[in-house]
């Protein structure tokens, strides 16, 4: 009997396609120093309470200490992250990053007074010292930011202890995580050579897109099979979960956890409802596209594990990893030499750790602190799916590094909101390069099944996710159980809406979302989808070279969060409070649509 392939160890790996963590910390002892130091500093912080009254310097120190905590329990947090996802199996780094995980509640918890605090102010007092000590203007948004939230901040106390509970509150969501990473084994299938293949996370990705229709089903109902025998465990740590939301959203004086949530990018509701409103009146365009799908695949009943593969068989076109380093440089050539320069440090710094290993967290992220590199996780397998994951990692860690480098430390993050348009520009980009390069028909054909794909995982997909995770943060607060048989029925009939009649209802698909750890996010799902459509507006400006179009769209880079999302993105050219810039993006996949459906007739 042939033997399962089996992934590597972490140990086997090759160093040059590994991240580079010793410029985080050289060693766990040097981490441990920095976490043992952190510790003491936040024994002396209580200091600091009770001071903000006492003048304009006393209220600059606090600021400032609050600021050097956050900016400490970041790069050890990062490290313990980093060093976790990289094998989740490996119970040192488990101990390691829950020792984090609990430093960064004690930290909160530590100056969890200050924002009640400050609120306990008056504006003419505060805004006073603002007047009196020039070094307080750095931070004037940023107290704006707090003063906003006068309706729902909480006393010094019970500030204290939400933070203090912020290890429970994510008790659900490390569950699952572990669970899902870790624990959960799934079966060995069959490939079309009759090899046996372990299935993961990864894997199950990967044998999606494969072109043996056997395969693909083997694998969606292996897969499904596992968390068939786990669903009431999931169901309940998802239900846990948006009660968490519900909850805080509540003693908050939110009207609902959506509210909340949007609230800390002063985002309005109206553009979650828009984006919703918007892609349900064009799912017809979706399902025309399936029932392409459908037509080119020659299937009498097409079903969810059809989506993926490549509706003209075996890609015309696929990637090594240093292949795909080669066309990333030259497809993002149009943001100029000052982004391509920090790409290339990407690659040549090690700030990327490339391969699959056992216990490796699944899928792809950018991730780092103020005082680290946007470190890059992928899980890599050669295809042109992989190519545009890692343009799109790449575009977070060069907006990451942007930031950090233009702006002070306050204002040295961004709003998730903005995030997802800096790395769905990258795609968009790669798309255009993809589509102006390749003159084969057949090759052609293949990217427009790819980007069509894309647009209907981050677009069609996203918006669906975002209907779900509203609608079980609703039942929830309505006082509805959500059982493993409630969320089932809801999201498979959901799924039948999205998809249209052409898609036959598999069982299996009603249980996706026991595997969405975007779930556990809280309302962040919807953002792919905005972010999207207003990355297409911003490449499209970008390839026409329009006046100040890279100008702006480097200065949006650069900005962090000096300035609240909607108006960095007015700023940069797109006003995401109006439906246009999503119907537009609606527009292009109709026209990259048409193209497909006249290209396939000319190779028939």
């Amino acid at each position: 009997m042939t033997e399962a392939k089996q992934l590597p160890e972490r140990s086997s790996l090759p160093i040059d396609k590994t991240w580079d963590l010793t410029k985080i910390f050289k060693d766990d002892q040097a981490f441990d120093e920095a976490f043992q130091a952190l510790s003491d500093e936040l024994k002396e912080s209580a200091h600091f309470k009770g001071t903000l009254g006492k003048g304009s310097t006393a209220f600059l120190d606090s600021v400032e200490n609050l600021l050097s905590i956050y900016r400490k329990i970041e790069v050890i947090y990062v490290y313990a992250h980093l060093k976790n996802d990289q094998d989740t199996a490996n119970t040192t780094y488990q101990a390691i990053y829950a020792r984090a995980s609990a430093l960064y509640a004690q930290a909160s918890e530590a100056v969890a007074w200050f924002e009640p605090e400050v609120l306990s102010l008056s504006d003419e007092t505060i805004w006073g010292y603002f007047d009196e000590n020039p070094k307080l203007e750095i931070y004037r948004h940023f107290i704006e930011n707090i003063l906003s939230e006068r309706p729902h901040i909480l006393s010094a106390d019970q500030e204290a202890l939400l933070a203090g509970a912020g290890e429970i509150f994510e008790a659900s969501s490390n569950t699952f995580s572990i669970l899902n990473n870790a624990d959960l084994k799934f079966p060995v299938i069959e490939d079309e050579n009759g090899e046996k293949i372990q299935l993961t996370h990864g894997v199950y990705g990967q044998l999606m897109e494969n072109t043996d229709r056997r395969v693909r089903e083997e694998a969606f109902k292996g897969f499904y099979t596992v968390y068939e025998q786990f669903k009431n465990t999931f169901a309940q740590t998802l239900s846990s979960h948006v009660k968490t939301h519900n909850y805080k959203a509540k003693i908050r004086k939110y009207p609902s956890a959506r509210a909340a949530a949007l609230s800390s990018n002063h985002i309005p509701e109206s553009v979650y409802d828009t984006l919703v409103d918007v892609v349900n009146k064009n799912l017809p365009l979706l399902h025309r596209y399936v029932s392409l799908r459908k037509r080119l695949l020659k299937l009498d009943e097409l079903h969810m594990y059809d989506m993926y593969t490549p509706v003209l068989g075996e890609a015309a076109i696929k990637y090594t990893y240093e292949d795909a380093k080669e066309k990333a440089i030259t497809a993002l050539n149009p943001m100029g030499d000052e982004y391509l320069n920090i790409v290339k440090d990407a690659f040549n710094d090690r700030w990327i750790d490339v391969i699959e290993n056992q216990g490796k967290r699944s899928g792809a992220y950018s991730s780092g602190a103020y005082d680290t590199a946007p470190y890059i996780l992928m899980n890599w397998h050669d295809s042109l799916d992989q190519l545009y994951t890692l343009v799109h990692e790449m575009g977070h860690s060069v907006h990451s590094y942007f930031t950090r480098n233009n702006q002070p430390y306050v204002y040295g993050d961004y709003s998730i909101f903005l995030a997802e348009i800096a790395s769905t520009t990258n795609e968009n980009l790669l798309t255009e390069y993809l589509l102006e390069t390749e003159t084969d028909p057949r090759t052609r054909a293949y990217v427009l099944n790819h980007y069509l794909d894309g647009f209907k995982g981050t677009i069609f997909r996203q918006t669906q996710f975002a209907e779900f995770e509203h609608f079980i943060h609703t039942e929830d607060a309505l006082g509805t159980p959500l059982t493993s048989e409630y969320l089932s029925d809801y999201y498979g009939e959901l799924n039948q809406k999205y998809y249209g009649p052409e898609v036959t209802k598999d069982p299996e698909i009603a249980l996706e979302w026991s595997r969405i750890p975007h779930f556990y996010y809280n309302y962040y799902v919807y953002q792919y989808a905005t972010g999207f459509s207003a990355a297409s507006a911003l490449a499209n400006k970008i390839l026409a070279k329009e006046p100040l179009a890279l100008d702006n769209y480097l200065t949006y880079l650069k900005s962090g969060s000096s300035d609240y999302p909607i108006e960095v993105m007015k700023k940069a050219g797109v006003d995401m409070t109006k439906p246009e810039y999503i119907e537009d993006a609606m527009h292009i996949f109709e026209l990259r649509l048409n193209e497909l459906e006249q290209l396939v007739e000319s190779l028939a």
